[in-house]
């Protein structure tokens, strides 16, 4: 039976401090849906109404794309250790980046994880769990390294081209503003 909460608390935190893979999904207003699996350590609590991740450089940047179009994200969790659980935290999305003010407050709270291109936010609207019963069990094994060690042999310059060649623009063509400030 699934159940609703208007932010974080203790159980929850707990939940989602257990988890390795968290899932987030964006949709523009027209166009493809995103969702992406995320692993390291680049998820936080900031608050509870407030969570955010480090968002480390990929193939395409469409959670920041989707986000500033039309601020709509969903962060979910589940569980696949023996006592089933899926939560899920829906509100609005914002992005922030090195340039903007915002970043020197928010940047010590997550990790040094190599790659790092932008923070993904999330401004909790609602939260609802339910039993993840049909979720199968799996054993953790331990995080991947291939993005930090790519992204330590690329080095700052190559790892920046590479970001201007491929994260402008989501794959439908909205803008990401990483290298702009979104004005105009």
């Amino acid at each position: 039976m699934a159940k609703f909460f208007t932010e974080l608390n203790e159980m929850l935190r707990d939940f989602i401090s257990a988890q390795h893979l968290f899932f987030h999904a964006t949709a523009p207003t027209r166009g493809r849906i995103n969702l992406s699996p995320k692993g390291l350590d680049t998820f936080r609590i900031l608050s509870d109404t407030r969570v955010g991740y480090l968002d480390l450089t990929g193939s395409e940047c469409e959670t920041a794309a989707h986000v500033i179009e039309n601020g709509r994200l969903t962060i979910m969790f589940c569980s696949f250790a023996e006592k089933p659980m899926i939560l899920r935290m829906y509100g609005r999305g914002s992005v922030v980046r090195a340039r903007d003010a915002a970043w020197a407050e928010l940047r010590p709270n997550f990790a040094d994880v190599p790659g790092e291109r932008q923070i993904i936010l999330l401004d909790i609207e609602s939260i609802m769990t339910t039993c993840g019963f049909a979720v199968p069990m799996y054993e953790f094994k331990g995080q991947r390294d291939l993005l930090p060690e790519l992204t330590c042999k690329m080095g700052d310059a190559r790892m920046d081209a590479y970001r201007r060649d491929h994260n402008q623009k989501s794959i439908d063509g909205l803008p990401t503003h990483l290298f702009d400030d979104g004005a105009g």
